[in-house]
């Protein structure tokens, strides 16, 4: 519609409700939802709609109260009060088609309820109610209109089910209505709801709900259990008839979207349920109360949009034509005008048995029959290049609209068309490496090239590498891509590592990989073989001593020299170590001198008790080299210390102390010799009787009988580790 028209639109509509009675209006709609929140806790919210032009000011309560039933027996489970706590505009569809004489406020009510599992078990369900007097009484398709109430109602299931918690938030129907309807054409609006839990809803006209309240009980302080008494249709119209016109009101069952052709001015009440199932079963219901207002509007001529044939100016027929995409003919012609003046039209486009890719417009919008405007505007239309219709024929609505009030004038022509995608060749991926290969390398090498991606068809290409056996990052190899689009360039990176097996030739694949239209495309694969060359002469030791046991006595200290060579002049290391024992604390030094290519060392040895008393104390040098697969070299020798020999111990029983200067004394000159732990501690004598009569711990003592008796005496020789026992007798 012409917008220079809309200045008309008060002396009009005052026209139109000048018959109208001036009794206070207000309450426009509304409805009840619940939200679960958490636990037991779910939030109830009523939504009011109310008249913000003619509305009552004192109809805008602060509070309300909800009243909670359970079904089939409406026993009260509480009442709740809801608090005021928003007060919003409802916007129009078209902000150019606001009247002043309609303004419509959506006020919210809203609190916290706790519904325990061990009291809301009843397998019928609840519901709940706010009931609230009075309508609009300029309502013009129900008896009595401001004295009839409204009932605001909703039901929910039980929050146990089976044994086991159900939980559940009833659908949330969206967006109130503020627009208005003109008499003779088609209105149309969305009141689909959300759904949290992604149950199924499905939508019926219902009934409006007047309750029990009215003019001398606007406001009760508790809504009523059921039954609530309907509204009171005037005569003619009924449930299926609410707002009488060609077609009368009508929801779509599962979109909520209404659609009414109104026949009759005036403001019009109805009434929308939604349904929610979930797997087939009905689990709680909501009721949205509202009204719609039909006016007289200036005549507004719908647009029009002819569509042309790829390439010609043959206009397309519809149903007999199909467009046929193909490479270099994606795009045809559309030419949209309208024959009111000042008018903003809007190209828009709707798939009907397919879903994308969808075409674009070179131009969506524009004005028509205005100063400086054409009269007619032209777009393209075009498809896009990866559109495959598998030999199905789609359908396309191409929608133009105009900017008329209250909704837009529609022209649409289907599209039959089918489409194949432009042919697509892979990537191309090459590289700088070579140009012969193997590369040859050497351990600590930084090996660099490019590798070159392109694609012959424009698509953006992505560089990637791979290795054959193995992962690249694993032996630090990686790949920088430089650029994006259909050419890039990226760059091989490795410093070439020891490899940590056997393996010396590595194999990397390089290839480019492109996705036109969602479907990937790979080159073929280039492969960089790179070689490591490596060789290595394991290192030779030679000791000055190749006897495999030293036995040395203590006192007799040992040097041993030891040297490295290596071929490869790699770096040598000499160490020695002995089994479970210090070096030090074995008496032992090693002196090393390392260098490349050659090292040499001293070891030195001081025989000791500590290595007499191991069973076996073996020595290992080990000669390693510096590289990367080194060959160690050792070299093991066993040390021992010799025991000093001992004559027989038989020592003389009897002595002669008559000063004759033959065996006057008794002396032991054969004792066993110390060593280490085993060493002489006490010689004692007895008598018979058990009384020491002589001790020493000299070695070389000499008894000359102390003046005692002739007679046989006992002997007691005693060692850190052993004992011998005997006699001596004292000769006359």
């Amino acid at each position: 519609m012409p917008r220079f028209l809309l200045r008309f639109f008060p002396v009009l509509l005052l026209l139109a409700l000048a018959a109208f009675p001036g009794r206070a209006t207000h309450i426009v709609g509304g409805e009840l939802d619940l939200q679960y929140q958490s636990g037991s806790t779910y939030r109830i919210n009523l939504n009011l709609y109310f008249d913000a032009v003619y509305g009552n000011p004192g109809a805008l309560d602060s509070d309300l109260s909800v009243g909670i039933f359970e079904k089939g027996t409406d026993r009260r489970m509480q009442n709740l009060n809801l608090p005021l706590v928003a007060n919003t505009s409802v916007v129009y569809s078209d902000i150019a088609c606001t009247l002043p004489i309609l303004s419509t406020r959506r006020i919210q009510y809203s609190s916290l309820i706790t519904l325990p599992a061990d009291k809301y078990t009843n397998p019928t369900g609840y519901y709940a109610a706010v009931e609230r007097c009075c309508r609009n009484n300029s309502i013009r398709n129900i008896r009595n209109p401001g004295d009839a109430g409204q009932t605001y109602y909703l039901e929910f299931p039980a929050v146990v089910r089976n044994g086991q918690p159900f939980i559940n938030s009833t659908p949330r129907i969206f967006p109130p209505l503020s627009d208005y309807a003109c008499r003779g054409e088609l209105f149309y609006y969305d009141f689909g709801g959300q759904d949290v839990d992604g149950d199924s809803l499905v939508y019926e006209l219902s009934t409006p709900l007047n309750g029990h309240s009215n003019t001398t009980l606007p406001k009760p302080v508790q809504a009523e259990p059921q039954p609530y008494s309907p509204i009171q249709w005037i005569p003619g119209l009924h449930v299926l008839n609410q707002i009488p016109g060609t077609p009368a009101l009508s929801v779509n069952r599962f979109s909520g979207r209404l659609e009414v052709r109104p026949s009759n001015l005036g403001l019009h009440v109805f009434g929308i349920k939604c349904s929610e199932y979930r797997k087939g079963v009905k689990i709680s219901e909501v009721r949205r109360d509202f009204q719609l207002q039909v006016i007289d509007c200036p005549r507004n001529i719908k647009p029009k949009v002819n569509v042309y044939m790829p390439g010609t100016n043959r206009p397309y027929q519809p149903e007999k034509d199909v467009l046929q995409m193909a490479p270099g003919n994606r795009c045809f012609k559309l030419r949209f005008t309208d024959p009111d003046p000042t008018s903003r039209l809007t190209l828009s486009m709707r798939p009907v048995n397919f879903t994308t890719p969808l075409p674009t417009f070179s131009l969506s919008q524009g004005m028509v029959r205005t100063a400086g405007a054409p009269d007619t505007l032209i777009s393209e239309m075009c498809f896009s290049k990866c559109l495959d219709t598998k030999g199905k024929v789609y359908l396309l609505d191409v929608i133009v609209a105009d900017n008329g009030c209250s909704l837009p004038k529609r022209d649409t022509v289907r599209v039959a068309f089918t489409s194949v995608p432009d042919p697509n060749s892979p990537p191309v991926v090459t590289t700088t490496a070579g140009p012969t290969l193997p590369l040859n390398v050497r351990i600590g090498d930084l090996v660099t090239f490019q590798v070159l991606g392109q694609d012959p068809d424009s698509d953006n290409v992505a560089l990637e590498m791979t290795g054959k056996g193995f992962t690249p990052g694993s032996v630090g190899a990686t790949m920088v891509q430089n650029s994006t689009g259909p050419q890039v360039r990226g760059t091989f990176s490795w410093r070439v590592p020891c490899p940590p097996t056997d393996k010396f030739l590595y194999e990397f694949e390089f290839t480019a990989a492109a996705t036109p239209c969602d479907e990937r495309q790979v080159s073929a694969p280039v492969v960089v073989p790179i070689q490591i060359n490596y060789a290595n002469t394991p290192p030779i030791l030679t000791a000055s001593d190749a006897a495999p046991v030293i036995r040395h006595r203590m006192g007799e200290p040992y040097t041993l020299t030891l040297e490295g060579l290596d071929a490869d002049n790699d770096a040598l290391v000499l160490s020695a170590t002995a089994n479970g024992i210090d070096l030090a604390e074995a008496g032992m030094r090693f002196t090393a001198r390392n260098g490349p290519g050659k090292a040499t060392a001293t070891f030195e040895w001081d025989p000791s008790c500590t290595v007499a008393q191991r069973e076996i104390t073996e020595v290992t040098f080990l000669l390693q080299e510096s590289t990367c697969r080194p060959v160690p070299v050792t070299q093991k020798m066993r040390f021992e210390v010799v025991r000093p020999q001992a004559p027989n111990f038989m020592p003389a029983n009897i002595f002669t102390p008559n000063n004759d200067q033959l065996n006057d004394f008794f002396e032991l000159p054969t004792l066993p010799p110390d060593f280490c732990d085993s060493r002489l501690a006490n010689i004692k004598i007895f008598s018979r009787w058990g009384n020491l009569v002589y001790q020493t711990t000299n070695r070389t003592f000499k008894w000359d009988g102390g003046g005692l008796p002739a007679g046989v005496y006992f002997l007691l020789i005693e060692y850190t580790d052993k004992s011998f026992k005997g006699t001596v007798t004292i000769a006359p």
